[in-house]
């Protein structure tokens, strides 16, 4: 069994969109995907030669039929799973352009704000739900 340091590390690119009334858009993983069925922050791998602003353009236009405008960091950190080490980068969507969809056929759902801790995230999502509060706390 390889280690934390032997495993192979990716970097994921994950978008938080806000509605006007503070609920929060969340996508469920796809089957025959790692960690299918469970709920997410929308996103994807960071591929080489990409900056991470880049990332998050492409995967919510891939997954979700948006134009990311412009997007805020909100928190990164390390999560490691039992075959890889992934490090996590939240960040606020504060401007798109289109209609959030499920491009991909995987579920989504906006949810209250407030409700984010009683979803289901997966357990590498759910360090991102405070920071988010208090980041959109400011912007109320």
């Amino acid at each position: 069994m390889p280690t934390g340091d032997s495993l192979p590390r990716i970097h994921v690119m994950a978008g938080a969109l806000v509605d006007a009334e503070r609920r929060v858009l969340i996508a469920q993983r796809p089957a025959g995907k790692h960690m299918a069925g469970g709920w997410e922050f929308p996103g994807g791998k960071l591929t080489a030669g990409e900056t991470p602003f880049e990332c998050l353009v492409r995967e919510l236009r891939e997954e979700l039929g948006i134009e990311v405008l412009a997007a805020e960091p909100v928190i990164a950190y390390a999560h490691q799973y039992a075959d890889r080490n992934v490090f996590l980068h939240l960040w606020h969507v504060t401007r798109y352009e289109g209609t959030p969809n499920s491009a991909e056929g995987q579920a989504i759902k906006w949810v209250a704000l407030d409700d984010l801790d009683k979803v289901g995230l997966l357990e590498a999502d759910t360090p991102m739900i405070e920071p988010l509060k208090k980041a959109l706390g400011s912007r109320r």
